[in-house]
């Protein structure tokens, strides 16, 4: 599975899931600065999940539909930076086939999938 971690990712869950085998990139060490809506489209062409902290993305996916191959949002406040990729990592381990052509939001507590609309 390839990730495209959006600048909003903290930099110890990037390295956590790159030591986990993942191919991933960090949005800041490839095209730091970038408008959000240029972050979709680069993970929809390079056919990567976008995992994010930023909201918006689910705006430009389900308002403004643009298509996507998968977006990963994780709401983790006060944990910590271990906590947060170790919940992060679980999921992308465990559900990677539902992750796929889906708005998947991680919580404390839970996770929840909703379809995208996806355009090949």
């Amino acid at each position: 599975m390839k990730i495209l971690a959006d600048e909003s990712v903290d930099m110890p869950v990037y390295e956590y899931l790159k030591q986990a085998g993942f191919s991933i990139e960090h949005i800041s060490l490839v095209h730091s600065g970038i408008a959000d809506v240029d972050v979709l489209g680069l993970a929809y062409s390079q056919k990567r999940i976008l995992l994010t902290v930023d909201k918006d993305f689910g705006e430009l996916a389900f308002r403004n539909k643009r298509p996507s191959y998968g977006i990963v949002l994780y709401r983790l406040s006060g944990l910590t930076n271990l906590q947060k990729a170790n919940i992060v990592l679980r999921v992308f381990t465990e559900r990677p086939t539902e992750l796929h052509s889906n708005f998947t939001v991680i919580s404390k507590k839970q996770v929840r999938i909703k379809k995208l609309i996806v355009k090949f």
